[in-house]
């Protein structure tokens, strides 16, 4: 149940930014574990230490082609002087049974191919004559005659060491140890790690599914012309896009006419595929802003606890917000103002973290830090408001990009920083020091 239930709901009450943030997160929960196939689990969080049931690799293996050979029979072994070896036969990768190399013999080796009895040491094919040879070459050393079903012979150029060119048993990780700690995400690597010691499926967060809309008659979906008064649906791409590189399955639902039943009826049917929802626009005291006319009661007569509250934030941009639970299953919501940029950095102060969240991670916050704030002329920022600027960070230095409204969209495009400007500080001179949060 959100706290908002029990919080204030004056319309004159500003909230901090931090109040908000702590409310959102909470509401949320980690969502309830689930088993998925290795490349459905992509992304997701690990629940459970996961340890190794066999060696990496299970068995000494090759790490060239070459010939297994003794090393007593290659010692001190010459371009002038070659070891000669007879060939007994042929071991490759996956091959069950593998012929015994005695005194005097070699089987040819492929790479990862296990390395066979009698063998202790592999030497690439480089360092022979690739076993041309039929049978013993003048000035060659014949270290033994060739046994019944032996292939021919090579001539071996160089010495080498005990277990030269093998990867030894377990040498990667031993049976026991652990592969993967709980909170893991899993990437590629991670999947292949699984895949490496037998593991088909695995125990993990499922990514969270969110639902964005916008709202606003005057939005047309990208590709069609303008009419008078229309401008193209920006955020609900921006926000779609910002959800699944947070690491969500998201779900864009195109723009919805300022209609407050049609934008309740449109938000209670995506409820079926939707751990968060997220709107944009309407949440602020227009005569159109229908979120807070279609949301303002929702669950009030059957959900207990559930609903929608709407505030008013210490912050610039994205004063106006919303937060509650909607339907049976209490989903947490999200309302956003319309503004693009008010919208994303609202989306990256509080939806990311909600999203990471309730994927089950602990640190679900962009990195933040300190640079140095290269401009020509002070920043002013309204007293009593946190502002975040847009920004482009490199070296330990920030630079502003675009002004302080909240409709540059170019200039969100450019910026991979947001500067942050306490609610105490009114000017920000040249060469301050600065709160950075980093975007990229």
């Amino acid at each position: 149940m959100s706290t908002a239930a029990t919080r204030s709901t004056d319309q004159d009450n500003l909230w901090s930014v931090t109040e908000h943030l702590e409310d959102i997160l909470a509401t949320v929960r980690p969502l309830e574990p689930i088993e998925l196939q290795l490349l459905d689990a992509q992304g997701c969080v690990l629940v459970e230490d996961v340890t190794v049931p066999v060696s990496l690799p299970p068995f000494d293996n090759s790490s060239m082609d070459g010939y297994a050979v003794r090393v007593a029979d290659i010692a001190g072994a010459s371009e002038e002087f070659p070891a000669v070896l007879t060939v007994i036969g042929d071991v490759a990768a996956g091959q069950a049974e593998q012929p015994h190399v005695g005194p005097g013999e070699a089987a040819r080796i492929m790479t990862g191919a296990p390395l066979p009895p009698g063998a202790e040491a592999v030497v690439p094919v480089e360092w022979t004559d690739g076993g041309l040879g039929e049978g013993p070459v003048s000035g060659m050393r014949a270290r033994s005659a060739s046994p019944e079903g032996a292939t021919g012979q090579v001539a071996v150029h160089r010495a080498a060491e005990a277990r030269a060119h093998v990867r030894a048993r377990g040498s990667d990780v031993r049976a026991g140890e652990r592969a993967l700690a709980a909170g893991t995400v899993l990437g590629p690597p991670q999947l292949g790690l699984l895949a490496a010691i037998g593991r088909a499926t695995v125990q993990v967060r499922p990514r969270p599914r969110v639902v964005v809309l916008s709202t606003g008659s005057e939005l047309i979906p990208p590709g069609e012309a303008l009419a008078t008064g229309q401008i193209y649906d920006s955020n609900s791409f921006a926000l779609t896009a910002a959800a699944r590189d947070a690491g969500a399955i998201a779900y864009r639902v195109g723009a919805v006419a300022d209609d407050a039943e049609t934008l309740r009826s449109t938000i209670e049917d995506q409820l079926v595929r939707a751990d968060l929802v997220v709107t944009t626009g309407g949440v602020s005291v227009g005569a159109y802003d229908v979120v807070k006319e279609a949301l303002e009661s929702v669950g009030d007569e059957d959900e207990e606890g559930a609903g929608i509250d709407f505030r008013k934030l210490a912050m610039q941009p994205g004063k106006p917000q919303g937060f509650g639970t909607i339907g049976p299953d209490h989903t947490p919501l999200l309302a956003l103002p319309g503004n693009p940029v008010s919208s994303y950095v609202s989306f990256e102060l509080f939806v990311r973290p909600a999203i990471r969240t309730l994927m089950g991670l602990t640190d679900v916050h962009r990195p933040t830090t300190t640079a140095t704030l290269r401009t020509t002329k002070a920043l002013t920022s309204p007293a009593g408001r946190r502002q975040y600027l847009r920004g482009t960070y490199a070296d330990g230095r920030v630079t502003p990009v675009g002004g302080a409204g909240s409709h540059l969209v170019a200039a969100l495009a450019q910026a991979d920083a947001l500067i942050v400007v306490p609610e105490s500080v009114e000017s920000v001179e040249p060469g301050t020091e600065v709160e950075v949060v980093l975007l990229g």
